[in-house]
């Protein structure tokens, strides 16, 4: 499910649906709050984020708040609202594979996440109406994924890269017990960060032949970004991939 919240006249959409309307409405569609959840609004990163996403984003007593246009009313969320709006449509998802309510839950973080980040992530479970039993790193997950805490003691590289972030873990495992040994990461490097360099370059181009700025139209921005991603995925099992912008 992708980590998409859009808000429409009457609805709210979650994961596809929302990642679709992106085109529609990118001023009410939100995404990457990873990027932001648990940071002080005059991060540099956050500042940086500012302006490459089509939302708004604005201080509120030194927090970056989302600012969105819900039913005609213009409001503003914490990244936690947003991803608590996330956590319960896939609350929702794995109540009706399991059959039954899902109350506990474990979330996973990238390793080099702050106590204050794993604090609002943990927030934004309790807000999903959620029990949040324990945050553990993301590294540590996949090797528990892969069945790797049934192995004999080891040490073990895990290769994380993900949507809006980058990590490599090395992990010692003992007895089924994991211990972080090093981490080290780029907040700003994973799917997100690809689509925006291909948009910089496609942007490029727009200007020098039609001498004009894509990045004054949100609504062309997020229909190059869709076409940017279907591009990078193509890429993924061909050589070659021809965007229809």
């Amino acid at each position: 499910t992708p980590s998409y919240v859009a808000f429409t006249d009457d609805e709210r959409l979650v994961g596809e649906a929302a990642k679709n309307y992106v085109a529609v409405d990118p001023q009410n569609t939100v995404f990457d709050v990873k990027r932001l959840i648990g940071r002080r609004y005059a991060d540099k990163t956050i500042q940086r984020d500012k302006k490459l996403l089509p939302f708004g984003i604005v201080d509120k007593g030194g927090k970056p708040m989302i600012r969105v246009t819900i039913k005609g009313q213009e409001k503003t969320l914490t990244p936690e609202e947003i991803s608590a709006m996330v956590l319960t449509k896939m609350k929702e998802t794995a109540e009706n594979y399991l059959g039954t309510e899902v109350k506990n839950a474990v979330i996973t973080v990238p390793a080099y996440f702050n106590d204050g980040q794993r604090q609002a992530t943990k927030d934004a479970g309790t807000i999903a109406g959620l029990n949040v039993m324990r945050i553990i790193n993301e590294p540590t997950a996949a090797a528990i994924a892969y069945g790797l805490d049934k192995k004999s003691e080891k040490n073990i590289l895990v290769y994380d890269l993900g949507g809006g972030t980058f990590d490599v873990s090395l992990l010692t495992i003992d007895n089924g017990v994991f211990e972080v040994v090093a981490t080290s990461g780029d907040t700003h490097l994973g799917g997100e960060d690809f689509d925006q360099r291909v948009m910089d370059h496609f942007i490029k181009i727009f200007q020098k032949k039609h001498k004009k700025d894509l990045r004054s139209d949100k609504r062309a921005l997020a229909k190059l970004r869709r076409e940017v991603e279907k591009a990078k995925r193509a890429l993924s099992s061909t050589h070659q991939a021809v965007s229809f912008i």
